[in-house]
């Protein structure tokens, strides 16, 4: 069992406030796997107050941003020293398979690192622009201490999408991951410690909802990056708002799969289903919702079900498995109530529904795929969260995109035709923040990721991402004079 008794606050593993602690369940096995202390609003405070004396007094914001990208170099290139470990201690915490964790649980946040590590020596932090009245130097300045909160579900990758822009900008970061995953968060840690982060700007604090909010509405918090629900998104806008806090939100998802009538779907089934089942569906970006033209909607189903039955089920720390377990018994409970939600609005069960067989041990549920699916049911307008698509038929593509646009969120989509440019002409139209047109690719770390409507506000990754982080200032110039950037 992977156990530690202390959190690390500032860039030290300290004692906790509290006496609580968090069992971390194999959701494969139902035991427990690992154990951390639960972080308290005492926690909290402490983080916060080694944040800020680090921001304010530290030399992390007066280091050079090359200076700061060679930290972030540092943390990549040990994660990818120590990634088939990482991939399994993932895969123990969430259930996610393996063979997928290696590539986008574990080399992904390489990426991240590696990108805003380069994009410190290439971003113009300092501009001077000629304005109406005379020169002007236009800064962007970090945003001061961050209350960073991750979900489960890929905690390392979002945990990179969060501390590499912001450190990058020069803030420190007090980072909140879901009590299911902290032995991932607390590794990451020690990796920043060993890279030599100065003291004070990062501090990792697992534990729940009451904390996390104890965090949002500190009032020495300057912004707050959250990524989760768009219930708990919603709450988090409402409460900076108030306070007229800096906050950024990437919520959830009910993606459409728009497969055009000339599709080959020997070709764009193979590269669209990995990204309708990816992390046993436990995906905000995931392809849920599967648009087939009513003339070829049974080719597409037969197609579909003959792929989908053909998924291996099992043992996430198994190479070979494609779907693991759901993260949580009442994970699985929630999808196998969509399950029966959908059954009785009058969808059809074409494959899966129920538990695999022969498995009593990890909270399981059957990949699935619903077909003669309304778009107005339940199972197609939300967040399932679980191995469970629908199977929805449209006639013509401007029925596909007002499908696909009748949704409450806009994160992700995708488009698969033998005509790229009519495949562009639907991506377009489909009002979401990111768009695959004939690509198994949903996210490119150098572009902005983020979502229309519920989906979210801001855009993480790429040039965006970092300037989540920063405020902008202009200093007016007197004449004559021009400063050396």
């Amino acid at each position: 069992m992977k156990s530690y008794d202390r959190l690390f606050i500032g860039g030290e593993w300290v004692a906790p406030a509290g006496t609580g602690v968090i069992d971390v369940v194999n959701p494969a096995t139902e035991e427990v796997y690992g154990q951390v202390p639960e972080a308290s609003e005492a926690d909290v405070d402490r983080a916060v107050a080694e944040a800020k004396r680090a921001f304010e007094e530290g030399p992390w914001r007066r280091m050079s941003p090359p200076e700061r990208g060679a930290v972030l170099s540092q943390v990549a290139n040990a994660i990818r020293a120590d990634m088939q470990p990482m991939a399994e201690l993932i895969s123990s915490e969430v259930g996610s398979p393996v063979g997928w964790g290696l590539l986008a649980q574990v080399m992904a946040p390489t990426m991240i690192f590696d990108f805003y590590a380069g994009l410190g020596s290439s971003y113009h932090f300092d501009e001077v622009r000629q304005g109406l009245m005379g020169q002007v130097l236009v800064s962007k300045e970090p945003a001061g201490v961050v209350g960073a909160i991750a979900p489960w579900n890929v905690p390392l990758f979002i945990a990179a999408a969060k501390l590499a822009p912001a450190l990058l900008a020069g803030c420190s970061v007090v980072f909140k991951p879901a009590p299911e995953t902290p032995l991932d968060a607390n590794r990451l840690a020690e990796i920043f410690a060993d890279a030599g982060l100065p003291k004070g700007v990062l501090s990792v604090l697992p534990a729940g909802r009451e904390v996390g909010e104890h965090l949002v509405r500190h009032p020495e918090v300057d912004k707050v990056s959250f990524t989760g629900s768009t219930l708990a998104g919603k709450r988090i806008g409402a409460i900076c708002g108030e306070q007229l806090k800096r906050f950024s939100l990437e919520l959830g998802g009910k993606s459409a799969a728009i497969i055009l009538d000339d599709a080959d779907l020997s070709q764009a089934l193979p590269m669209l289903l990995p990204n309708a089942m990816m992390n046993n569906g436990e995906a905000c970006i995931a392809q849920t919702r599967i648009l087939a033209p009513r003339d070829r909607y049974q080719e597409v189903v037969d197609a579909l079900v003959e792929k989908v039955s053909a998924m291996k089920v099992g043992d996430p720390l198994d190479a070979s498995t494609e779907v693991g377990p759901l993260v949580a018994e009442r994970q699985r409970a929630r999808v196998e109530g969509y399950i029966k939600a959908g059954q009785e609005e009058g969808a059809k069960v074409a494959v899966g529904g129920g538990r695999p067989s022969g498995m009593s041990k990890g909270w399981f549920v059957e990949p699935t795929v619903f077909v003669d699916v309304d778009n107005r049911m339940r199972i197609a307008q939300e967040e399932i969260f679980g191995p469970v698509l629908s199977v929805i038929p449209y006639d013509g593509d401007q029925e596909a995109v007002a499908i696909a646009n009748d949704s409450s969120y806009g994160l992700c989509g995708s488009v698969w035709t033998a005509d790229p440019e009519r495949g562009l002409q639907v991506a377009r139209q489909v009002r979401t923040g990111t768009y695959m047109l004939n690509s198994p690719i949903p996210i490119d770390f150098a572009t902005p990721f983020g979502g229309f409507k519920e989906s979210g506000i801001g855009r993480e990754f790429g040039p965006e991402g970092l300037e989540l982080f920063l405020e902008t200032k202009s200093i007016n110039l007197p004449m004559g004079y021009t400063p050396k950037l």
